[in-house]
């Protein structure tokens, strides 16, 4: 064949046209792509898109949402915010992304205590928030408490060895506190005997465990809240009840003597038979467990009993397996079920309390639904056991619910379990042997075989 001028002319157009073609069709789907944006997330926990709890937290709060960061001129850093807020403005868009340079305007800065490159101030109706980092269990739990409509009060009883949610030691509650802080909740402790009054602005009071007796007066107190429609935790430790009763016998419910035995924990590594486990089969069906499926633990549970009354709707929460019992006797070695002494399961550990009662609101009468919680433990919530399984996120169900914020659930933090490759020792050698020695010797022959075939041509 030979090659003339018009065969080299017509070539050198069909090029020309395929490249035309090419350009075009590569703007073509530039063009698409800002148009419409198709995102896949592979890993494992979905990291990069916003988790459904998130998503139907935006479509709660109608109005706009303005963030300002106060970030340098930084092009990585604002970049890197500009695309986690992108993950927001996707589900709501008119959330509205400004920066600021807070290098000059630091009397502002200084006012609006920024301390962080990047902070960000998050509006939402005239309430703000400021977040420092961007993750989404951090930056979701702002808005969650800019979209409260209200400021949400928490009593905590003390003055009788209750556990302390201002407290460090194991079997306090200070890391609890944190969190109930971070989803907009404030806590307050009080002291009856000084107060001898619940403040009216209180929307939960809680009874965390106490280990001396009430007075007469400070039962009183409770019990006047209770009747007017007040919302109660009651954490009760297995033992004496310290001059409560009268609230138990008002709530229609009685505690068993002794503790749970539950040897299911070995199965997982647990030894000790005190240790009660919760699995997503015992938990009843209720508000707080509705979709929730992990694992809770129960250091040193007792058991409850529900008497037959008018007043209340009870409804259990959780219970224990068919293998437990209450056990009566004192807790020291290897213990056995006693069929004569003990109680054997499946045991009531927590339960719900709810009724609808009228009160006088101005010159009406308005019907309100009054919330208890009663659990027969109170170390799953302690800074030793908050962080085991799901009992952190169950509490923070409880707390939702019993302030009718049925709505607002926590956001479970994403871990990046995949953010790491983890291969042995004999993986790795076998990657280094080929990327060394097997791919450059093959690169190495197909040269040579390429140079051979051509000189013979």
């Amino acid at each position: 064949m030979f090659i003339t001028d018009k065969t080299r002319l017509q070539s050198r157009l069909n090029s020309i046209v395929m490249i035309c073609l090419l350009t075009i069709v590569v703007g073509l789907l530039a063009w698409l792509s800002n148009k419409h944006v198709v995102e896949y997330d592979w890993t494992s926990f979905g990291r990069h898109t916003l988790s459904e709890a998130s998503r139907d937290l935006l479509a709660k709060m109608p109005d706009p949402i303005e963030i300002t960061s106060y970030a340098r001129e930084n092009q990585l850093l604002r970049d890197a915010i500009k695309k986690f807020i992108s993950k927001y403005q996707r589900h709501k868009p008119d959330i509205v992304l400004r920066f600021v340079n807070p290098d000059a305007v630091p009397d502002e800065v200084r006012n609006l205590g920024i301390s962080v490159d990047g902070e960000i101030i998050v509006r939402y109706q005239n309430r703000t928030e400021h977040v420092k980092s961007d993750s989404e269990q951090i930056f979701t739990n702002a808005l969650q408490r800019l979209a409260r409509n209200q400021e949400r009060w928490i009593a905590f009883v003390e003055g009788h060895g209750e556990r302390s949610i201002l407290g460090k030691a194991n079997h306090d509650l200070g890391e609890w506190g944190k969190q109930l802080l971070n989803q907009g909740f404030h806590t307050q402790p009080i002291n009856l005997s000084e107060t001898q009054a619940i403040p009216d602005n209180t929307n939960l009071l809680i009874i965390a465990g106490p280990r001396i007796d009430y007075l007469p007066g400070e039962l009183e107190v409770i019990l006047n809240y209770i009747n007017a429609g007040g919302n109660l935790l009651w954490l009760h430790e297995p033992g004496p009840l310290y001059k409560l009763d009268a609230l138990a016998e008002e709530l229609a419910i009685r505690f068993y003597d002794g503790a749970v035995i539950d040897y299911a924990g070995q199965l997982i590594g647990i030894n000790d038979p005190g240790i009660a486990l919760v699995t997503s089969s015992l938990y009843a069906p209720h508000a707080i467990t509705d979709g929730f499926e992990f694992t809770t633990l129960y250091p040193l549970a007792g058991a409850i009993e529900l008497l037959q009354t008018d007043k209340w709707n009870a409804k259990p929460i959780m219970t224990t397996g068919d293998h437990t019992w209450v056990e009566t006797s004192v807790l020291e070695g290897a213990v056995e079920f006693n069929e004569e002494a003990d109680i054997k399961g499946p045991l009531i550990i927590g339960l719900s309390l709810e009724r609808e009662l009228e009160k006088p609101q101005g010159q009406e009468l308005v019907t309100i639904q009054q919330r208890i919680i009663v659990l027969s433990d109170g170390d799953f919530l302690s800074n030793t056991y908050l962080a085991n399984s799901g009992n952190n996120e169950l509490g923070t169900r409880i707390i939702n619910w019993l302030s009718s914020d049925d709505e607002f659930i926590s956001i479970p933090p994403k871990v990046a379990s995949d953010a790491q490759l983890n291969m042995s020792t004999t993986v790795l050698g076998i990657i280094g042997i080929c990327l060394l020695f097997i791919l450059p010797t093959a690169l190495i022959v197909i040269g040579i075989t390429i140079g051979i075939r051509r000189k013979k041509k």
